[in-house]
């Protein structure tokens, strides 16, 4: 073989493993779990406002991600956002008090909802719905909070 093609071949053979990076790369990133099928349930939770967050977020339990975020609606009897959530099937000894809140990650980062186990004996089951919720602090509030107060200091 002449030595154009042999290069051409190697630089061929690096775009393409440079390409195949760049595609696994964007599915880590974009959270993406289509290759890993393990066994969840659902369970919902309401919430009075959600913030940001998004279907795919993360749900974490003391700081390690237990499941994602299915969908985001409006419930149309109370009126607040039901978000469906599967957790892995390996956390399925969670009390039936557990309680949900919508964190953030670091100070302007994305959203996730953060578990915090109850000590009840009855534990969450397929269907389940979390009662104790607390929604996203929502930043343009606690400005115009502050704001009213420091009004009021004068």
């Amino acid at each position: 073989m002449k030595r154009q093609t042999k290069i051409e071949i190697g630089v061929g053979a690096f775009v393409l493993i440079s390409l195949l990076s760049l595609a696994v790369l964007a599915f880590q990133v974009s959270n993406f779990t289509g290759w890993k099928d393990r066994p969840t349930y659902q369970v919902s939770a309401l919430f009075d406002n959600i913030g940001g967050l998004k279907v795919r977020a993360p749900i974490k339990l003391s700081g390690v991600v237990i499941g994602r975020i299915t969908s985001i609606e409006v419930d149309p009897a109370s009126f607040k956002a039901r978000v469906s959530m599967k957790i892995d099937q390996g956390f399925n000894e969670l009390p039936m008090d557990t309680s949900a809140s919508i964190l953030t990650s670091g100070l302007l980062g994305d959203q996730y909802i953060g578990l915090e186990p109850g000590g009840d004996e009855e534990v969450l089951m397929n269907g389940d719905e979390i009662e104790m919720t607390q929604s996203a602090i929502v930043l343009e509030e606690l400005i115009g909070q502050f704001l009213v107060k420091f009004g009021e200091g004068e």
